[in-house]
């Protein structure tokens, strides 16, 4: 039997002062001075109460990549960070392109238990760009997919792309479109700029990615299809995003926290944790991206977690791979690159971390008001903590994250997810009962 929480006097959404109980898998009651008999109470003073976080772009590696995080350790590091719902990519191996695969991968989240882990779809055969991969069985599966994308690589066909868009529609699907040309990226190894010229390495130019989203965001809005842009990251492609809402285009769009927080001046040690598809920008792309989340021409934040072995981020730049853990510290980087700055409050940061992944990715059950009746997923963070970001914190198999040894603010305290606590205190536990959605 799950044991009843109460949480005293968490400051909701860091809103108003409430008491929340919370008995099974829902709230059962939200307000002031509640009791409950042989309730297990939770001391939440100071505490911010946000709707467990909702990560719309997760890279969990299983199957196939074990070496580099499985579903449970990809599990443990969400809930780490205050997640209780992850998207998880398909560049897995096999690429999840099937119904078998992504029923798989649900499969490996429930027996894990942590968090939701809901599989994003391929668009194309073993995201080869040249075959619509099994998008309408995928949908109909017990995975229910909505989301497609052949992350770590551009849907670049502009018909595949259009077709991909087309058939999505009878579903209330959404292609999550990584926006890189190959072609003007051959062989990039950073940012297309001053530092690249100075390092003498072969730049990522800004054009690679923002060409891609103006033809995406022109097909989405003639075959009237629901688009979406992973990890944007230049000011060019905030402006192409702002005008496409402007009129009336159905798409949305992520930037990750270290997009948020970090440039390209970090390259010049050459230290392989900052190496990222796409990769860190100019100053004055953080702050344009930061811009746009403020006013909401971003709709989310999405972590983009890219675990990796050890061996493959300590070697030299150019045969290093792409990619960051990031999963347990976006939280404490939206804090410090958003919340601090005053660009956001924390009822932005429930809209922008959980609601609107949530609805983008049509995943029911999270995302929801802390309310009496709404499932029980909530994060409890305490933000006056804080301290210097180490391994300690990583919960995952991998440690190539660019944060290491950095100062953030804040810290996740409690997770709880369908009713039970998987991190406590600051310290990940393990339910030992799984309750039912």
């Amino acid at each position: 039997m799950t044991e009843v929480l109460l949480i005293r006097g968490a400051r909701i959404e860091g809103g108003e002062t409430a008491d929340i109980l919370i008995d099974g898998a829902r709230i059962a009651e939200v307000g002031v001075g509640l009791t409950h008999a042989g309730a297990r109470e939770i001391d939440a003073a100071g505490l911010l109460a946000l709707p467990g976080l909702v990560d719309l772009h997760t890279h969990l590696r299983e199957p196939g990549y074990e070496a580099s995080e499985t579903v449970l350790t990809g599990s443990r590091a969400a809930a780490a960070g205050g997640y209780t719902a992850i998207f998880a990519m398909p560049n897995t191996s096999p690429v999840a392109d099937t119904a078998g695969v992504v029923e798989q991968e649900l499969a490996l989240g429930e027996a894990a238990g942590l968090v939701t882990v809901q599989p994003i779809g391929a668009v194309t055969v073993g995201q080869n760009g040249e075959r619509l991969a099994e998008l309408g069985a995928m949908a109909s599966s017990r995975a229910r997919v909505r989301v497609f994308s052949d992350d770590g690589f551009c849907v670049a066909d502009p018909l595949i792309m259009r077709r991909a868009l087309e058939y999505v529609k009878a579903f209330d699907g959404v292609i999550a479109q990584h926006a890189q040309d190959p072609r003007l990226t051959e062989g990039a190894q950073m940012n297309e700029g001053t530092v690249s010229a100075e390092l003498g390495l072969a730049g990522w130019p800004a054009v690679a990615e923002e060409s891609i989203i103006a033809r995406d965001v022109l097909l989405a809005e003639h075959v009237g299809s629901r688009l979406h842009v992973c990890h944007l990251s230049t000011a060019g492609s905030v402006d192409l995003i702002r005008w496409a809402k402007k009129r009336g285009i159905a798409v949305t769009a992520e930037v990750t926290p270290h997009h948020l927080l970090l440039t390209d001046e970090l390259v010049r040690g050459y230290d392989a944790r900052y190496k990222v598809n796409p990769p860190l920008r100019r100053d004055e792309d953080v702050q344009a991206v930061r811009e746009g989340l403020a006013d909401g021409t971003i709709d989310i934040v999405a972590t983009d977690h890219a675990p990796h072995p050890a061996e493959a981020k300590a070697c030299e730049w150019q045969a290093a791979a792409n990619g960051m853990v990031g999963l347990e510290s976006a939280l404490r980087v939206v804090h410090s690159a958003m919340v601090q700055t005053g660009l956001l409050d924390w009822p932005d940061v429930a809209r922008v971390m959980s609601r609107t992944p949530a609805r983008i990715g049509r995943l029911a059950g999270h995302g929801r008001p802390i309310a009496a009746g709404e499932p029980a997923e909530l994060t409890l963070y305490d933000p006056a903590a804080g301290g210097v970001f180490t391994a300690s914190d990583l919960h995952g198999r991998s440690d190539n994250s660019p944060y290491l040894g950095r100062e953030l603010p804040g810290r996740v305290m409690w997770t709880v997810h369908r009713g039970t606590a998987t991190i406590a205190d600051g310290i990940a536990v393990e339910p030992t009962e799984s309750v039912p959605a």
